[in-house]
Formats: C-alpha cells, structure tokens, sequence
C-alpha cells in the first residue's frame, strides 16, 4: 500500500487553559489549517469545553504555577513524560518558565526532536526582591541555561531587551533566539470607535498584581481625586492566587469600596470593555509584549505605561501615549492628568496608536512569524 502521509503533531505545554484560549489560540488554529494535529496540554478550569469545541485534543495535567512541594513537583514532571512519550510530537510548543523547564527537561527524556520555548516576560522570579524569590532565581538560571541548550531547539522572546538579556547573561545563544512581538491583535475585532461622552474612564486591564503596578494606579488615582480632577478610575481583571504577587480580594473591594476605584472583575468581552475606556494605563514593572496595550491601541485609546521592557515596545512617548518612571506615582498622575485634560490630545494619540498596531503587530503578523518557527523547527529535526 503506498505511504499514507503522517500529519506533524504539535503539542502545547501552558499551564493555564485561559492563557492558551487569550493568548495562543489563533495560533494553534493556523497550525490546524496546515496540517498539524494539535494537542493542548495545561491546567483545565473554566476553558476546557471550549478548547475541545475548537476540536483540539486536551489532556488535563497537574503542573500548577504556585506548587513548590517537591514531591508535587516530581509527580508533575513524571507525568509530563508519560504524556510526552505516549503523544510523540514532532513540536513541542512550551510557553512560560515552569512549561519550559518541565517540558524540555521531559521533551530530552523523551527523545522529541524539536523543541519551541516562549517565554512573555520574566515573571515574578525574575523580578521580585523577595528572598524566595531571589532563591529559585538563583536556581532556574543554570537549570534555564542547561534546558535552552538544545542542538535545534527555539527560543522565542517578545521585545529585545529580554533578547539582549538572554544573550548576555549565558542564558541562550544569540543564533537560538527568535522575537516575535507579542500575541498580536486582531484587529477586526478590536476596531476603533469615538469615545464615549461623559466623565473620563481611566482603565487599567489585567490581572490583579502588584507587578503590574496596580498600587501604582490607585495612589493616582487618590491623588487625582484630591486635586478634585473628575475621572473613573476603573480596574479590570481577575485575582490569580496562584501568582505570589497576587492583590488579596479583600484589598480590592477595600478600595471599592471606599470609591477611590472601581473593580469590574474578569471580563471576557475586552473589545467592549475597551471601547468604555478614554485612557489605558498598565504601570508594570516589566513586561514581555501586553496584550491589553495592544488592543487598547488597536482600539484607538491612548496609552500612559511605565518606561520598561516590553510596555515601551508599543507605547510611544508623547506619541501615541506617555511613558512614566517605574514604581511613580506622581509621574503617572501627571501623565494621567495631561490626557484627561485634553479630548483632542487623546483622539489624537489613539489614532497614532491604531496606525503603530496595523503596521507592527498585527495577529497576521505573529501567526505567520510562528508558523515559520514551526516549519524551521521541523526541518531540523
């Protein structure tokens, strides 16, 4: 009988089922549409029905973000091979730190022939002060080092100051390295529409981290408010208990309490939930490329983010938004107030904004780049 054509299998290592629904879903579609069988393997809470609809195959695993109990840890990783060995993938397609030391370190074991790390940022390990922090940072950095180390494997980064980093810290090699920007928007979805009328919404979108500057906003906001400046200050996102830098709930509804914010929770429906906004804020500490800056761009709103890797890569200061010192306050209440004042200062740097996102990053754009990570991998396999 002649040679029935194998379809190339591509596996995803994520430890989140929304990460992968928000994040790399478009590209696990692309990669359907040329051929590959795709398999999804991550942590399933509230996407796993959906994923399946999509017609991918799920395999639910134990990896957790927040678990260090050694002995969790080992069951993790002896899972992530059984499932390595009995899939067979011909790409493994690893995103964030844990995935990325788990799945390569189970991909050699394993014998896979090509593998794709990606890494949106450095996360808390990386950034925190903390002293547990800075331990497992001391640990994951020769471990990082051995695991990137692999004749053909990939690395993608998202802006170039993490790619100079990798380089000159002995992380990865230069030739390894790939940056595509970002997730990409889609940006039929995320149309710009005019503002709304009324008071100005100053909208910050993400998870609810102290990392992401979230305390930053609030004391500019109550700096705003006394200097009796009329705006909403509006947080949108949900609480991620599994991420050490977490905000408590108890916090939040604090502060909404006392009507110095407002916290609108998870939203699924961020083209709406944009198009409220007049301004859009993300003071982080440090980022790989933000998805919600991003479509907020590509939604025609002017941006105010910290002066940092990846939050500079798509904010343009005194372009189409302003950046502000890290960890400022009174800087970014500055910036704040500059765009409340100014309706035509706004409309103005929105429109840049869109322009920056359909020329630069665009979710054509990433899934292409991807693709051809995919067909370069395999060819050295």
């Amino acid at each position: 009988m002649a040679g029935i054509a194998i379809k190339p299998k591509l596996l995803f290592l994520i430890t989140e089922d929304w990460y992968f629904w928000s994040h790399r879903l478009p590209v696990a579609r692309a990669a359907r549409a040329q051929g590959f069988d795709v398999v999804i393997a991550t942590h399933v809470r509230d996407h796993g029905e959906l994923i399946r609809r999509e017609g991918f195959k799920l395999i639910p695993i134990r990896l957790r973000r927040k678990s260090k109990n050694p002995l969790q840890e080992l069951l993790s990783l002896m899972e992530l091979i059984r499932i390595y060995r009995r899939e067979r993938p011909h790409i493994v397609h690893h995103v964030a730190m844990k995935p990325v030391l788990y799945g390569s370190i189970s991909a050699r074991l394993a014998g896979i022939p090509s593998i794709v790390n990606a890494l949106a940022g450095l996360g808390y390990v990386f950034l925190s002060t903390e002293r547990l922090a800075v331990l497992l940072c001391s640990l994951i950095k020769p471990l990082l080092r051995i695991m990137l180390d692999i004749p053909g494997g990939i690395l993608i980064l998202q802006n170039p100051d993490d790619c100079a980093l990798f380089v000159e810290k002995g992380l990865s090699k230069k030739d390894q390295i790939i940056m595509i920007r970002g997730s990409g928007v889609d940006t039929e979805q995320f149309t710009s529409r005019p503002e709304r009328e009324g008071i100005p919404v100053v909208m910050l979108a993400s998870r609810m981290l102290w990392d992401k500057g979230v305390g930053e906003f609030v004391h500019a906001a109550k700096d705003l408010r006394a200097r009796d400046i009329r705006a909403r200050f509006v947080l949108v996102g949900r609480t991620d208990t599994d991420n050490p830098a977490s905000i408590p709930v108890p916090i939040l509804k604090e502060w909404r309490d006392s009507g110095v914010i407002e916290w609108w929770g998870n939203r699924e429906d961020m083209p709406e939930v944009l198009s409220q906004a007049h301004i859009v804020v993300l003071p982080s500490y440090r980022e790989g490329l933000p998805k919600v800056l991003l479509e907020a761009a590509a939604c025609g709103r002017p941006l105010v983010a910290t002066d940092v890797p990846g939050c500079r890569e798509i904010v343009r200061n005194g372009d189409n938004g302003f950046l502000v010192p890290l960890r400022d306050a009174g800087a970014l209440a500055d910036s704040l107030l500059r765009l409340i004042a100014d309706r035509d200062l706004r409309k103005r740097m929105g429109a840049r904004g869109r322009q920056l996102v359909l020329e630069n990053f665009s979710e054509e754009m990433v899934v292409s780049a991807t693709m051809a990570v995919y067909r370069q991998s395999l060819s050295h396999s």
